[in-house]
This record gives structure tokens, sequence and C-alpha cells, in this order.
């Protein structure tokens, strides 16, 4: 059993991610804190993206990829273990960029991840789809269409449907990719505030590339630079006092 810190969604020790012959991630170790909202920044390329799908293995599914160093999570390495991956990603669910609804109605939307693991009792159901609707603040807009297909919604409502489908399955950890990057200004401060809510039951990992929402939404901040980590701090800290030099030009708009 590995010696773990159970402050910790996630504890990172010397990660290397390769695409092929290009590698994306550089011997990054860091410690992602439970029922917090951690965002990751830099700029576009920095592997901001690839580090938060390791987070579940889902970068495996990517052609060519080699991965080394420990990702623990529940006191596993989840690339150094035989892992039931269904169960982890479970566990471990991702909200992507662009809203990406399933072509059924809103109520089997949340419903369909509760069916494939076996809950098929109608009245269970029902209460799985409201309660999830309703940690997404979605339920006092849907709740007389849930019938309805889910791609009449606006683009907010769409990914809060998407984070009430990843809910409905019970994880303990949200990885979010780019989440508000297509939405407009009001439904992406409706998701941020939905961030503040979650992380009372939930541990949130963001990539954003807007430092502002970093600023406003997250609890720890890391910044990555040529798939390294230059800096891991509280939020606050990181924008008003940040250790290393690069980082402040980096806030500063300096570059990126």
């Amino acid at each position: 059993m590995i010696a773990v810190d159970q402050e910790y969604a996630f504890q990172i020790k010397n990660l290397n991610v390769w695409y092929g012959d290009n590698q994306t991630v550089k011997n990054l170790s860091m410690n992602m804190r439970k029922n917090r909202v951690t965002a990751i920044i830099g700029p576009s390329g920095c592997g901001k993206s690839t580090l938060l799908k390791t987070l579940n293995h889902m970068v495996s599914l990517i052609p060519h990829t080699k991965v080394s160093g420990e990702v623990i999570y529940e006191d596993k390495n989840i690339y150094g273990e035989t892992v039931d991956l269904e169960e982890l990603r479970t566990k471990i669910g991702m909200v992507f960029q662009k809203p990406a609804p399933f072509l059924k109605s809103i109520y089997e939307n949340v419903a369909f991840g509760a069916r494939i693991h076996g809950e098929n009792k109608k009245s269970d159901l029902d209460e799985r789809v409201e309660r999830c609707l309703k940690q997404v603040a979605l339920w006092d807009e849907v709740k007389d269409r849930l019938d309805k297909s889910a791609i009449g919604l606006s683009g907010g409502q769409q990914q809060r449907l998407c984070i009430a489908r990843c809910l409905a399955v019970e994880p303990n950890i949200l990885l979010m990719d780019e989440p508000t990057s297509a939405l407009d200004p009001i439904a992406t401060l409706k998701i941020e505030e939905l961030l503040q809510e979650l992380k009372k039951k939930y541990s949130i990992v963001i990539v954003t590339h807007n430092m502002q929402q970093a600023a406003r939404a997250s609890d720890d901040t890391a910044f990555m630079l040529n798939g390294e980590l230059v800096e891991l701090a509280p939020t606050g800290a990181l924008f008003s006092a940040p250790k290393n030099q690069t980082t402040e030009d980096y806030v500063m708009g300096k570059f990126g």
C-alpha cells in the first residue's frame, strides 16, 4: 500500500507523458487538495490538458502515448497497478470543452450512467435525476420538460447538464477541460458559481486559458510552461505574489 496523505485528491510524482517522440509533460510533481478547485493555467501547448487527461487515464486512449511516473489516487498509483479503468473513470468524471449532451431527453442524459451501472428502478432514477439537476442549479429551468431533447437547451444549460450526467454516477472528482470556453459571460458565471457549491462534496480540477477565471473560481492554481510545472500555490498568492519570475511575467500578460 502506498503511503498517501488523505488531504489530497491526487499526488503526482515525476510524471512524464510522450505522444510518440514528443514529450508534453516533463517530470511533473504536485499535490491537488481534496474539496478544492485546482486550476491549471498556462499558454496553449504547455501540457495542461494532457496533464488533466492523465488523471483518469484518458490519455491512454490516444495512440502512441507513453506515461511514466505516478498518479496516486485513493492509495494507488493508477499507472503502476492493475486498475479497473471503467471504475476509475466513474469515480473521476470528465467535463469537456464543448457541451456534448447525448441525443436523448434531458431525463435520459442524466439517468444514462445510472442505468449502465444497473439502476433501473424508476423511483430511484427519478430521485437521482432530480438530485443531480438540482446540484447543477438546472432543475427549476427544466423540470417541466424532462422528456424533451437535451439538444434544445442553451449552451450553458447543456454544459450544466453534462456536469449533472457526471454527478449521476457518484464520482469523487470532477475534471473540467476549458468548460466555459464555448459559453457566454452569463453562462460562464453560472458555472463558476456552481464550482463553489460542488467543491463542498467533490474535488475539482479545471484547465482554463482564462486567468481571470482561475483567479475568481479556484482555490489553488498551477502554472505550467513547456510541459513543466513552474509554480503551484494558493490562487491568491500565485496571482498577487508569485515566487517565480516567469509566473509573474505570465500573470502580468508579458507572454502567452
